[in-house]
């Protein structure tokens, strides 16, 4: 699928449902074994700084997690529907013991402002550059996040700058 880059502003999405949708977080370099790529379903878009941001989270356990703190960059890829099968192997399956992309059939590519790939099968990528991170505070938690962390593996929080938004071509 070819993509299109848009500006910032006429990105225009629920970003409620946005994260419901079937998402990919990518980190690493486009380059085999040099990156890898898991399902992700929290997070956050909005503006800080007055630059666009992205907020995700990834677990210390997760494969990924070692990319994203040795990259400087991260990209968050949006699919159709039709890829919810090959997201949910690349959400259950861990890219130590196997090559996620290979098995999935998705096609990592080039972004176009930062080492982290995309996926030409994306509906939607967004390239962000990883500007800050931190663990969460365990202490802060409410009673009703605690539940998610019944294994103590908390999330670190990573912020990156939106850099360029692209588009499949042809989608509205």
């Amino acid at each position: 699928m070819q993509h299109i880059e848009i500006p910032f502003d006429q990105l225009n999405l629920n970003v409620f449902q946005f994260w419901k949708d079937s998402l990919l977080l990518t980190a690493g370099e486009n380059q085999p074994g040099k990156f890898n790529t898991m399902t992700i379903g929290w997070g956050s878009l909005g503006v800080i700084w007055g630059f666009p941001m992205a907020l995700v989270m990834v677990r210390p356990s997760r494969y990924t997690y070692e990319f994203m703190e040795k990259s400087t960059s991260f990209t968050i890829t949006a699919f159709e529907p039709r890829y919810q099968e090959v997201l949910s192997l690349m959400g259950t399956r861990s890219g130590r013991d196997l090559d996620k992309v290979a098995a999935s059939g998705l096609t990592p590519v080039p972004s176009t402002k930062i080492p982290a790939p995309g996926f030409a099968e994306a509906r939607l990528i967004l390239e962000c550059e990883k500007i800050y991170n931190d663990d969460l505070v365990v202490t802060a938690l409410e009673e009703s996040a605690l539940k998610h962390y019944r294994d103590g593996d908390f999330h670190r929080i990573y912020l990156g700058r939106v850099v360029a938004v692209l588009k499949a071509a042809g989608q509205a």
